[in-house]
């Protein structure tokens, strides 16, 4: 059975996270000009001065233990989760979010959702947050495992919806892949796990390829570490609260849909405030998750789950919202197609990465139409090869 759970930084360990903070020594740290090199140490510093002399964790603690928490143990996994109870007259959603992300992402979107009748589950990831102590590595589909045993345990084989980008949109298409049956559709607003065999054919599918690579090129390296050493990565971040602050607030300027500034750096603050940006931070410092959120990359490795196996066919109904992400741009829907069966396609015209934070209202809104695309046109079918 599921336990209501109940947010408590232990005192001694919030006064560690404050010295560490506040020791931080700037001096170290040479600055190659705005956001050219890595993070922005401007921008960094004006989080980092927030964080000393305005940042409340304990008032954060009170809003969010306000929030329907619980923790269950799946196949001997602790996954924590927000269950948003609606009147049952629609199937549950399972929303999933990704790293350097949180439940958080979803703030906007929950409440909608259980009023139109959707119970709503929004879990941390395994290794993440309060999804925790992990028994060891964990890659995305066999968090897609644990994901599908939640669901089971909440609501036996009734079938349900699944959102996802970044990490969620790859353990939603593993979902897909391992369990059809179980699903009614998933929408996804980052598209990357493609059949091992897909290539493009096309002009606008083979420039969108190039695209992606160049992109790639530039901006791997931090997938690259944690693919593949997250354990050394792991004993600085552990030690060092700036320095996770930094690490993730870097993709947060260069993933997001943003203006720049006259220097040509990402307008973050456009977008984000300090407060959004030291919650979710301290979502990861806090639950001491730095580490085991990392090991999920590590995981993709050793599974080999950066692909589905060639001539793979995702035959649930697929929708996806393709925001303008800078870094992870979407392809195609010709591109898409050659491994999901996408019913719903919309062009967004602004937002990036994190599109649940960065234009709650249109993903809301494409989310409801696909799931009532789904319940009109595919009600009572079930999905398998």
């Amino acid at each position: 059975m599921a336990s209501r759970y109940t947010i408590h930084l232990p005192e001694e360990r919030l006064a560690t996270i404050e010295a560490k903070v506040k020791a931080y020594d700037w001096g170290q740290l040479p600055d190659t000009g705005g956001w050219k090199s890595g993070v922005g140490l401007d921008d960094l510093k004006r989080l980092v001065t927030y964080w000393e002399k305005t940042f409340d964790w304990r008032q954060v603690e009170r809003d969010l233990n306000q929030l329907p928490h619980f923790t269950i143990d799946i196949d001997g996994e602790c996954i924590h989760f927000l269950h948003f109870r609606g009147n049952g007259a629609r199937p549950p959603i399972l929303l999933l979010h990704g790293w350097p992300g949180s439940f958080l992402e979803f703030e906007r979107l929950w409440g909608p959702l259980a009023a139109d009748g959707h119970d709503v589950i929004v879990p941390s990831l395994p290794g993440f947050a309060f999804s925790k102590p992990v028994t060891g590595v964990i890659g995305p589909r066999r968090a897609a495992e644990l994901m599908q045993g939640l669901m089971v345990r909440l609501f036996g084989q009734s079938r349900y919806f699944v959102q996802g980008g970044d990490w969620g949109h790859g353990i939603a298409g593993w979902m897909a892949y391992d369990r059809p049956d179980a699903l009614l559709g998933i929408h996804l607003n980052m598209v990357n796990l493609l059949a091992e065999d897909v290539v493009p054919t096309t002009p606008e599918e083979k420039a969108f390829v190039a695209r992606r690579d160049a992109i790639f090129d530039w901006e791997s390296g931090y997938s690259h570490e944690q693919e593949t050493r997250p354990q050394t990565l792991g004993v600085a971040m552990a030690d060092s609260p700036v320095g996770v602050a930094g690490w993730i607030l870097e993709k947060f300027g260069r993933w997001a849909d943003l203006p720049t500034t006259a220097n040509g750096s990402p307008d973050i603050w456009s977008k984000f405030s300090e407060e959004q940006m030291l919650t979710n931070i301290m979502l990861y410092i806090a639950s001491s998750s730095v580490v085991t959120a990392t090991w999920i990359y590590h995981g993709k490795r050793l599974e080999g789950s950066q692909v589905f196996p060639a001539g793979a066919r995702i035959r649930v109904p697929v929708g996806v919202a393709a925001f303008p992400d800078p870094v992870f741009p979407p392809p195609p829907r010709s591109f898409a197609e050659k491994t999901y069966h996408v019913v719903h396609w919309s062009e967004m015209s602004s937002g990036g990465h994190f599109a649940a934070m960065e234009q709650p209202g249109a993903m809301l809104a494409d989310l409801r139409d696909f799931v009532s695309t789904v319940t009109e046109q595919y009600r009572g079918r079930v999905f398998h090869d």
